[in-house]
C-alpha cells in the first residue's frame, strides 16, 4: 500500500458537491479506513480566464494502484463528472490532481511526481498541511516550512453554511 495525496477542485455545476461525489469515488479507490479529506475551501482562480472562484481541498489515501493507473482512475472520475479540457486553467466541474504517491519522483509524458506546481500553490499547501503537518515532501523540504500566513490568508476555509 501507498499513501497518496489528491488535489481536488472544482467551480462550475455546484462546486461543493462536485467535491462530495469525487471524495465518495476516492474513497472507493482507497484501502478499507484510510481515505482522509481536508475543509474545503474557497480559492480565487489561476490565470487570466475570467470565471468564478473555486472550491478546493485534498485527500489522502492508501491504494495498491501503481501511478498510472491511479491517473487513469482519476481522469475516469473527472470524466464521469463532465469534465472538459477546454480551456488551460479554465473553468471546471472537477479537477483531481495526483500531488504525492509516496516518495516517488517520476517525470513522464502523462505524470510528474510530485506534482510540478504543488509548493507554489495555496490551495494545495493549506489543506495539505491540515491533514499532514509534519509531511516532509520527497526533495526533503518540510510542508511546515512552506506554508505561512500570507498563503492562508489567501483562502477562505468553507463551513456548513458556505
Amino acid at each position: 500500500m501507498t499513501r497518496v495525496y489528491i488535489a481536488l477542485g472544482a467551480n462550475l455545476a455546484e462546486p461543493k458537491q462536485q467535491l462530495d461525489r469525487a471524495c465518495a469515488a476516492l474513497s472507493a479507490l482507497a484501502a478499507p479506513g484510510s481515505f482522509r479529506v481536508s475543509s474545503y475551501y474557497a480559492s480565487r482562480p489561476m490565470g487570466e480566464v475570467v470565471q468564478p472562484d473555486y472550491v478546493n481541498a485534498v485527500a489522502s489515501l492508501e491504494t495498491e494502484l501503481a501511478p498510472l493507473a491511479l491517473l487513469d482512475a482519476l481522469q475516469a472520475i473527472e470524466l464521469d463528472q463532465g469534465r472538459e479540457r477546454l480551456l488551460r486553467w479554465g473553468p471546471r466541474t472537477l479537477d483531481l490532481d495526483l500531488l504525492l504517491y509516496g516518495d516517488i519522483t517520476m517525470d513522464s509524458e502523462r505524470l510528474t511526481l510530485p506534482h510540478y506546481g504543488m509548493k507554489q500553490r495555496s490551495f494545495v499547501l493549506v489543506p495539505l498541511h491540515e491533514l499532514t503537518p509534519d509531511l516532509v515532501l520527497p526533495c526533503g523540504t518540510s510542508l511546515g516550512d512552506l506554508v505561512n500566513q500570507a498563503l492562508r490568508d489567501e483562502l477562505h476555509q468553507l463551513g456548513q453554511e458556505d
